[in-house]
């Protein structure tokens, strides 16, 4: 049978969280061959169902679940269920795509961004192929092509995500925090450190020994070797910000040779899995709200000299943090795996 018309088994290990939930649907929306959907949740979430293609799908227990007979395992279920669960699957056989951190480093694991660099997914020794962090993700969906055009040097890069990147806890806590502030409630932050309704914080993951973030030294980390190129500065802040789904990011880039914006908006408007919107015009730019959230692509605008630099370019970046950032990303990498066998 060849692989263009072979039906797999695919597993959905963290299939009751958001991320979890969103790769489901999107299976079903990209009409994935799934001969056999295996839900697996922790102890604590196994026993209910989920929804796949309009079925109710009991949710298995992972801790006492046989993978032999998976072949693709999509896992989203931090970092921890990873590191435990994932070799197991891979030595029964399946290829793992896993959307946590735990093997992004790994020399013997590709990083895959499914627009970028998806020749990858054929170099999985370990049979382990990992999701790059989701701010990671949208911004070299837009910024690869450049690279490839005229050379990288230098990246900075602000970013301002949505509170749906801690999880369902975190959006709840942002939602409770707006109610109870708009009816002159106090509130009690237990998410996150600081109160999060109608404020920024500028923390996201636990500080380093040099003064950043995991968040931001993630996105140094997987740009270098999702591009291959270890030469590429990285200047990064990362802001957690009173939205709820969507991702945004204003960069600047400093490029090898100089491109001018039209040149590229012009690259950007034939690159895959980019959409412009670049109109110099009110509401003429991509906003979570009103662009990302629910969507597949990468929106760019603002897309404008840098005149502090003689190569330098600006941008503004936005994406759907929970589809492209992670369970539409992992989808790609599957569908890779299922054409090339």
């Amino acid at each position: 049978m060849s692989n263009q018309n072979r039906s797999f088994t695919v597993a959905v290990v963290g299939a009751t969280g958001a991320v979890g939930e969103t790769m489901l649907s999107i299976l079903a929306e990209r009409d994935f061959p799934v001969g056999k959907l295996i839900a697996l949740a922790s102890e604590r979430s196994a026993g209910g169902t989920v929804d796949y293609k309009g079925q109710k799908i009991a949710v298995q227990d992972l801790a006492t679940f046989d993978p032999a007979g998976v072949d693709i395992a999509l896992f989203s279920a931090g970092g921890g269920v990873s590191k435990e669960y994932a070799p197991k699957f891979a030595a029964a056989g399946a290829v793992v795509i896993d959307n946590s951190s735990a093997f992004r480093y790994d020399d013997d694991v590709p990083l895959v961004v499914s627009e970028v660099n998806p020749e990858q997914v054929q170099n999985r020794p370990r049979g382990i192929i990992a999701n790059p962090n989701c701010s990671t993700m949208q911004m070299l969906v837009a910024l690869a092509p450049i690279h490839r055009k005229v050379g990288i040097e230098r990246i900075n890069v602000a970013t301002y995500q949505s509170v749906s990147g801690g999880g369902r806890s975190a959006l709840e806590e942002l939602g409770k925090q707006t109610g109870q502030l708009l009816n002159f409630q106090e509130i009690d932050p237990q998410r996150f450190p600081v109160q999060i309704a109608f404020n920024l914080i500028p923390q996201i993951d636990e500080f380093l020994d040099n003064g950043f973030t995991k968040e931001e030294m993630k996105l140094v980390w997987e740009t270098r070797k999702i591009l291959g190129d270890d030469s590429i500065q990285v200047n990064p802040t990362a802001v957690r910000v009173p939205v709820f789904y969507g991702h945004s990011e204003a960069v600047n880039i400093e490029t090898k040779t100089k491109i001018t914006p039209e040149e590229a908006r012009t690259l950007l408007e034939n690159a895959p899995g980019v959409e412009v919107v670049d109109d110099r015009a009110p509401g003429g730019y991509p906003t979570p709200v009103t662009h990302a959230s629910g969507t597949d692509p990468v929106y760019v605008g603002r897309i404008r000299d840098d005149f502090s630099h003689p190569r330098g370019l600006n941008m503004w970046i936005v994406s759907d943090n929970i589809r492209k950032g992670a369970a539409l990303n992992a989808v790609q990498v599957a569908e890779l795996v299922a054409k090339n066998g």
